[in-house]
């Protein structure tokens, strides 16, 4: 990895960081190298069955074991609050070595995408006038931000030399950034039983309850509470949630039953058959399509709300943000130049504060990812996005941020569940050449997108309930807003 390591028991010294800057001691530590590449290591040790474990004890044996963290038994944010905080401490007492190594910082997380979620969460709640880039280590069942990023999709090897082979990559990877996007979801509160409309349990991590929203809203009014959170891939609601609730239901009663990935994998498609995803248009009754649940309104262009069409024989509708859902597919693809004329529909960038907006009718809709130009029925771009959901013959619906899911009540007479999502800031991250994330500001990407020939794609853009008729067969806490911001700018 370097000449200056000359013994194979010795640190990693390129990435190591001594304890005082770690606040774990006051004894100034000057190390044989200067770090070219310092990394916080942050792993959830109960992620890709046994091998997180096995992870962080790799990492504790080739880097200083303070700066390698479990995150069952440590909070991110409460560790970088301690870290940041003691850097600037040091910077202060002219400690130019405190200062090379918060700029050359990185993270490190190892974990499903709820856990690479949590720790982009905590960044971007710090607010650093520099904040550190991250890199993602696949461990979770979909890996959609490591695989966006080029970290792939496969749980890594725990041993020696994978470590180090993953951190040589972290050192020459590319800094990228990545629109973060919040949620303010408002429901009344139920008249009797629990005064809890969800279950703690059952809402992501990311949800949090909160009571301060703005006097001109509609919705501040006694007998509602309101929820907000954020994602950094996609939102989605509908059967692919629902597919995604009784997965994670059955692993939290049988958890000894998924510690292999690739046996995570084929029991999400087992599944995805039993509660009729494949054969949606026999077993799912149309009164739960998305156009019957809610009314959908998105925003092009700031301070103008637009009424969203959505085909009646949607049942699940997805906000993406990176072009990686399901474990590595692309629902939105790339728009032709006849689409981008027509629909003004642009590629999917990670930095451009749009969110695509994407449907599918059933499972047998999501195989047509599978083939080299398929994509899912792209209903719209947008820079925010809102969810009004009416009483319908459903007392109920799924909902998914991030891969986590849960089961949203629905409004009796007279009541409003709101759903809004807003793009807020920006993280870093870092990106392998493997990368398949592009930027809005990257002027290769822009070359490689214009000249697509024209996709036969009408099966997918167009309404298709006649096709449908005849074809019977289908196929932490996080995100807190700084305190001087308004509910009312998600209004």
């Amino acid at each position: 990895m370097g000449d200056s390591i000359s013994n194979a028991n010795e640190p990693l010294w390129e990435f190591y960081i001594p304890n005082y800057i770690l606040g774990q001691g006051s004894e100034i530590e000057r190390l044989p190298v200067s770090p070219n590449c310092p990394v916080i290591v942050f792993i959830n040790s109960k992620s890709g069955g046994q091998l997180g474990g096995d992870l962080l004890l790799t990492y504790r044996a080739l880097l200083n074991k303070n700066q390698v963290f479990d995150l069952g038994e440590h909070e991110p944010d409460k560790v970088l609050h301690t870290i940041f905080g003691n850097l600037e401490r040091l910077k202060s007492t002219g400690d130019t070595y405190a200062a090379e190594i918060q700029n050359r910082l990185r993270l490190i997380v190892a974990g499903g995408d709820g856990t690479a979620g949590w720790l982009l969460g905590v960044v971007c709640d710090l607010k650093l006038a520099c904040p550190p880039p991250i890199a993602t280590v696949p461990f979770g069942t979909g890996n959609n931000l490591p695989f966006s990023f080029g970290w792939g999709k496969k749980n890594p090897g725990t041993d020696h030399q994978s470590v180090k082979s993953f951190l040589g990559q972290v050192m020459k990877a590319k800094e990228m950034k990545i629109d973060s996007w919040h949620v303010v979801m408002r429901m009344p509160t139920p008249k009797s039983g629990s005064c809890d409309p969800v279950a703690p349990l059952d809402l992501p991590h990311s949800l949090h309850s909160f009571q301060r929203v703005a006097t001109t809203d509609s919705l501040n009014m006694e007998g509602y509470q309101t929820y907000r959170g954020g994602f950094w891939n996609y939102f989605s609601m509908g059967m692919d949630a629902q597919v995604s609730y009784a997965f994670h239901s059955e692993r939290k009663l049988h958890p000894e039953k998924f510690k292999n990935q690739l046996a995570n994998q084929a029991t999400y498609a087992k599944l995805g058959c039993t509660q009729g995803w494949f054969f949606a248009s026999l077993v799912h009754h149309h009164s739960r399509n998305i156009a019957q649940l809610a009314e959908v309104k998105i925003m092009r262009k700031l301070g103008h709300w637009e009424k969203l069409h959505i085909p009646r024989s949607i049942r699940s509708i997805i906000c993406l943000n990176l072009p990686s859902f399901s474990g590595g597919l692309n629902p939105w693809g790339t728009p032709t130049l006849r689409k981008k004329q027509d629909r003004y529909l642009t590629a999917p960038f990670v930095d451009d504060g749009l969110l695509e907006v994407v449907g599918f009718r059933n499972a047998w809709h999501g195989l047509v990812l599978l083939t080299p130009k398929g994509h899912g029925t792209r209903l719209a771009q947008a820079k925010q996005v809102r969810f009004m959901f009416h009483k319908s013959a459903s007392d109920h619906t799924f909902m998914r941020m991030d891969g986590e899911p849960w089961k949203q009540p629905l409004p009796d007479d007279g009541d409003k569940v709101v759903v809004e999502i807003s793009h807020l800031g920006q993280v870093k991250m870092l990106a392998s050449h493997n990368c398949i994330a592009k930027s809005i500001h990257d002027p290769s990407t822009h070359l490689s997108t214009s000249h697509h020939d024209e996709d036969d794609d009408s099966s997918s853009e167009d309404s298709d309930e006649d096709t449908e008729e005849r074809r019977k067969f289908g196929a932490a806490d996080t995100f807190k807003f700084p305190q001087d911001l308004e509910a009312s700018h998600f209004s």
